[in-house]
């Protein structure tokens, strides 16, 4: 049947002011079920990369020049990113929590792991008695009482026996951070241009300089070799019979999406907005930048910002070009608070905004991370800055969204962010 006008402009009319239905919310399980198959993905390639770091560390072990310390370091450097964006699920997930700290501990007293300048970083530590004690250079050292035999560098010996030694968080012996240290060295150039500027040769066994190079040979190749390990067991966790996986499907619907939103709003305030972003720019300090040897903090950052994006969107691009996308946080919260995550996603926008200023800054070589922090350089504290302030506006509004849902979450704080003018003492 053939409408008249005057009926048709009617319905219309109507229409426009019904306005669009309001998307159906998918199941909570649906939504969790998302999350795993994100977090397997992410995993994954995070521990693919690390096995092509390793290849490419044999290859600069195997020939030690400056070509193949380059393309070692720009490894490392392609490894960092797919990790950095699963570090959203490290909050709330215990065993995540439990295998981050062998992998991404920071900040390191690197004096414990091979030689320093002096100068710069100090002879001894009130809190650390192994501050200097170069495992490298030493085959035996002593932990509080014990002599321990340190003859053979091997896997064993860096996580059972020197990782967190003396009950010490700065005696990371193992990592990307213990990797990036190997690869670079220290970068002694403060806030002025520059990173680590380690010679390929301390790892040649006919021209060897600073000593030992058979030992630091040894400790970087078992140090790449557990974080292929420990990265492979993280991706197993989110296996069909994995520990992860077990552990968020058997929790009840609200608390597996309250667990998605704690990892997102610890991670956005109290890791990275506090400790890894305000603490440096309080103390305006280069040596409390994230990747402080390679001068890759920019990367790290906005790796941790574009992951939370895609945990919340339920949309991840894995590295082999193929994407793992299904019903996500976000369309949840769309139907059921639309206005909390309407505000929820102009914060993650922002956010992210904020965070790729900081990145293209660096990527143009103007001026590195740890540069921007320094004191009286207002242009680049003011980036930093706006960073900090996205996200965490990006963590109230997760809050926001929280509340609105009904459900309870606890996010990570930090002095930084909360006490402030104690951290400056």
């Amino acid at each position: 049947m053939r409408m008249r006008a005057p009926a048709l402009a009617a319905l219309l009319a109507g229409a426009a002011l019904i306005g669009p239905a309001r998307a159906e919310a998918p199941q909570p399980k649906a939504v969790i079920e998302t999350y795993v198959s994100l977090a397997q993905a992410m995993y994954g390639d995070a521990a693919n990369a690390a096995r092509d770091l390793s290849k490419a560390v044999d290859a600069f072990l195997a020939d030690p020049t400056e070509q193949t310390q380059t393309a070692a370091r720009e490894a490392w450097r392609r490894a960092r990113m797919p990790y950095q964006q699963t570090e959203g699920f490290r909050f709330g997930n215990k065993v995540m929590d439990e295998l981050e700290g062998k992998v991404n501990a920071w900040p390191l007293d690197e004096g414990l792991i091979d030689y320093v300048d002096a100068k710069s970083y100090g002879e001894t530590s009130d809190e650390n008695p192994l501050f200097r004690a170069n495992v490298i250079a030493n085959k035996t050292i002593r932990i509080g009482k014990k002599q321990v035999d340190a003859s053979k560098i091997t896997k064993e010996l860096l996580s059972d026996v020197l990782q967190e030694a003396g009950g010490v968080e700065a005696n990371v012996a193992t990592g990307y951070h213990a990797i990036e240290f190997l690869l670079w060295g220290q970068d002694l150039n403060g806030t002025e241009p520059g990173a680590g500027v380690r010679p390929a040769t301390d790892y040649s066994l006919k021209d060897c300089t600073n000593g030992n190079c058979d030992r630091r040979r040894d400790y970087l190749k078992a140090a790449t070799a557990l974080l292929v390990d420990d990265l492979a067991a993280m991706a197993k966790a989110w296996d069909q019979k994995g520990k992860a996986r077990q552990d968020i499907l058997k929790k009840a619907p609200n608390e597996g999406l309250a667990t998605i939103l704690t990892g997102l709003g610890s991670l956005s305030y109290g890791e990275l907005a506090g400790e890894r972003m305000k603490l440096g720019l309080i103390l305006h300090d280069p040596e409390e930048e994230h990747d402080c040897f390679s001068d890759n903090t920019h990367n790290s950052h906005y790796g941790d910002q574009i992951g939370m994006v895609a945990i919340y969107e339920g949309r991840y691009a894995r590295t082999d070009g193929k994407t793992v996308e299904g019903p996500s946080m976000a369309a949840y919260a769309r139907a059921k608070a639309p206005e909390e995550a309407a505000k929820l996603e102009a914060a993650m926008k922002n956010a992210t905004e904020k965070l790729r200023a900081i990145k293209d800054r660096a990527d143009s070589g103007k001026e590195a991370y740890d540069q921007m922090i320094a004191e009286g350089n207002a242009e680049g504290n003011k980036l930093v800055q706006e960073g900090v302030d996205a996200l965490v506006a990006q963590a109230r509004a997760i809050e926001g969204l929280v509340k609105k849902l009904g459900l309870k979450i606890s996010v990570e704080g930090s002095q930084s962010l909360d006490e402030p003018s104690a951290v400056a003492k």
